[in-house]
C-alpha cells in the first residue's frame, strides 16, 4: 500500500463542490489533492451528441429499492467535473418557507438557518459565474441582487404553452438559466443548440470548465483521477480524520492519502456509503453515525410531463436543455390542506430525438410504423412543460450498505425509495392543472404519460442540522462527531423545495469554502 506525505486538505470528489472547494483553498496557501473516481475530462472532449453525453454520468452498481426507486444513473456524474457537466441549467432559487418546513408545516425537517443567511451566497455565485433571467418579472423569487445577464431567447414552442398560462390567469416569467445570453467574463453567447446535458462544448454554459477547474489549476491543487474512495480512516480515539484510503482503478493499487482536513463532495449517495463503509472501533455504526441518521432522508423531486401538439412548425429544437420559461404560482405550501409541498412548472426545454427527454419518449407505447409517423410529427410541432414536485424527508428513504460488492471489495451502495402521500397527492394535483393548462393552447391533442411518475435529482442522505441529535453535520458541513471532518453537496439538504438543486449547492458549498479559509486554524487544530 503506497503512503502518500500529508497534505493540507484532501477531497473526495472532483464535482462542482470538490472543485470549488479546493480552489479557494489552494488560493488561500492550503496544498489540496482531489480524489476522482472517473476520467479527466477536458472541454476539448465535449462532443454535442445523445450517445457521448452518456458518458458523463456514473453507471456503477446500485441495488436500488422501495416502491420508487432513485433515478441514480440520470442524476450522477462520471469523471473531473461531475454531475454539473451535464446540468440541464435550470437555476432558481430556494423559496424562504423551504427552509422552515417542519416548523412552519408539521413536517418534515428545518434546515438549520433560514433564507437570508444563503442570500449573499445566491448572489455572489449569479455574479461571479453567471445567471440569465429577470428577477423582476419572476415576481416569486425571495430577495436578491438582479441577475447579470438578460433572459435568453424564447422560441415559438415556449411561446406556445405559455399562451395556455395566460388564458387560465396563471403567471409565467423568464426561467434563471445558468446559460449566457449574452457574452459574460470573456465566455460566448448561447447559440441555443441545446447541448447543454452534453457539455456545451463553446462554454456558453456555467460547468466546471468554466468555472472552478481552471482555479484549482491555476492556484495548484491536484487532482487525481481513476481514485476509488474507499474509506476514511481516523485516529485511535476516533475524534479526528487522518487520511483516505483508496484504489488506483488502473493498476489497483491502494493508496493512503494523509491530511488534516477530509472533505467528502462525491455523489449524494456515495458520500452516506463511504461514512458507512468507515465504521471502526470507535464509530461501529460508521463516521459521524451514533444517531442512526447517516444516509436517511434521502430525497428526490418528483416529474410531471404534459404534453401538446401542433400543426405547425414551433421550433423546438432550439433553445436550452433548461427551461425558457418558469411558473411558480403554484409554489406557495399554504395554498394546500390535504398534502404539503410545492410545485415549480418549467416550460419550453428543447427537443432531441431520444433518451429521457427526447421525443420518443413522450409517447412510450408507440413502436414501428406509428412511432415512426409521431416522430415526424413531433420533430415539428411538439410542445412541452415539465413540473418539479417537492417531495418531503422520510428516514425510511436511505442509503445503506448492501451484502453485495463491487469489483473492489467495497460494499456497493443499497439504496431504498418510495413516494409517500404528499407527494404523489401534489404530483397528481400538478399534472391535472398541466392538462388543463395546455388544453387551453392551440394544441390539437394533449397529454400526459400514464404510470408512476418519473424522479428528478438525488438530495438528503447527510442531512445538516443544529445539532448531533437530529444531524449528521452543522451548517457548514461538519460532522458533528469528528472535527476535521466535513461533508458537502445536496446530501445536506435537510428539505428540497420544488428547485433545481444545482444553484443552491454551489452557494451553500461557497459558505463552506469562506468558513474553511477564514477559520483554517480552529478547524483543523
Amino acid at each position: 500500500m503506497a503512503n502518500h506525505e500529508k497534505v493540507d486538505a484532501v477531497i473526495v470528489g472532483a464535482g462542482p463542490s470538490g472543485l470549488m472547494l479546493a480552489a479557494r483553498l489552494a488560493e488561500a496557501g492550503r496544498k489540496v489533492v482531489v480524489l476522482e473516481l472517473g476520467p479527466p475530462w477536458e472541454p476539448e472532449d465535449l462532443v454535442s451528441s445523445q450517445i457521448w453525453s452518456r458518458r458523463l454520468k456514473w453507471f456503477g452498481a446500485n441495488q436500488l429499492e422501495g416502491r420508487n426507486p432513485v433515478a441514480h444513473n440520470f442524476n450522477s456524474g462520471w469523471g473531473v467535473g461531475g454531475a454539473v457537466i451535464h446540468q440541464y441549467a435550470n437555476w432558481p432559487r430556494l423559496h424562504e418557507e423551504d427552509f422552515a418546513v417542519k416548523s412552519g408545516f408539521g413536517v418534515g425537517l428545518d434546515w438549520p438557518f433560514g433564507y437570508d443567511e444563503l442570500r449573499p451566497w445566491y448572489d455572489r455565485i449569479q455574479n461571479e459565474l453567471g445567471i440569465s433571467g429577470d428577477h423582476v418579472q419572476e415576481v416569486w423569487r425571495p430577495a436578491g441582487a438582479p441577475y447579470p445577464m438578460p433572459p435568453v431567447k424564447v422560441f415559438p414552442h415556449a411561446q406556445k404553452v405559455a399562451e395556455g398560462f395566460a388564458r387560465l390567469g396563471i403567471r409565467t416569467a423568464p426561467a434563471p438559466v445558468a446559460v449566457n445570453s449574452v457574452p459574460f467574463k470573456g465566455r460566448p453567447a448561447c447559440v441555443y443548440d441545446a447541448w447543454c446535458d452534453a457539455g456545451c462544448p463553446i462554454g456558453a454554459l456555467v460547468n466546471t470548465f468554466t468555472s472552478y477547474l481552471p482555479e484549482v489549476r491555476k492556484y495548484g491543487a491536484e487532482i487525481r483521477p481513476y481514485s476509488n474512495a474507499l474509506r476514511v480512516l481516523t485516529n485511535e480515539k476516533g475524534d479526528r480524520a487522518t487520511a483516505v484510503e483508496y484504489v488506483d482503478t488502473r493498476t489497483r493499487e491502494s493508496h493512503v492519502q494523509h491530511a488534516d482536513l477530509v472533505i467528502l463532495a462525491a455523489f449524494t449517495s456515495q458520500n452516506p456509503r463511504l461514512l458507512l463503509n468507515s465504521a471502526n472501533a470507535r464509530h461501529p455504526a460508521g463516521l459521524s453515525n451514533r444517531n442512526g441518521l447517516v444516509g436517511r432522508h434521502i430525497m428526490t423531486h418528483v416529474g410531471a410531463g404534459v404534453f401538446g401538439m401542433m400543426d405547425e412548425d414551433v421550433q423546438n429544437h432550439m433553445g436550452l436543455s433548461a427551461a425558457q420559461l418558469i411558473s411558480q404560482d403554484g409554489y406557495a405550501k399554504s395554498q394546500r390542506r390535504d398534502f404539503i409541498g410545492s410545485y415549480t412548472w418549467m416550460i419550453g426545454a428543447a427537443n432531441k430525438p431520444n433518451d429521457f427527454t427526447g421525443l420518443a419518449n413522450t409517447q412510450v407505447p408507440l413502436f414501428g410504423a406509428a412511432l415512426h409517423d409521431y416522430m415526424k410529427r413531433a420533430a415539428r410541432g411538439l410542445v412541452k412543460m415539465g413540473a418539479v414536485i417537492e417531495a418531503l424527508p422520510n428516514p425510511d428513504n436511505r442509503v445503506m450498505l448492501s451484502d453485495r460488492r463491487d469489483e473492489f471489495g467495497m460494499p456497493i451502495a443499497r439504496i431504498v425509495h418510495s413516494l409517500d402521500e404528499h407527494a404523489l397527492k401534489l404530483f397528481a394535483h400538478a399534472r391535472e392543472e398541466g392538462l388543463r393548462i395546455m388544453r387551453a393552447t392551440s394544441a390539437k391533442e394533449v397529454w400526459s404519460p400514464p404510470g408512476p411518475p418519473p424522479l428528478l435529482h438525488f438530495t438528503g442522505g447527510t442531512p445538516m442540522g443544529k445539532s448531533a441529535a437530529d444531524s449528521v453535520t452543522d451548517s457548514y458541513g461538519r460532522a458533528h462527531e469528528l472535527a476535521n471532518l466535513y461533508v458537502t453537496g445536496a446530501g445536506l439538504y435537510p428539505t428540497e423545495g420544488a428547485v433545481h438543486p444545482t444553484f443552491t449547492l454551489h452557494a451553500l458549498t461557497l459558505r463552506t469554502a469562506d468558513h474553511l479559509v477564514r477559520n483554517w486554524g480552529s478547524v483543523v487544530a
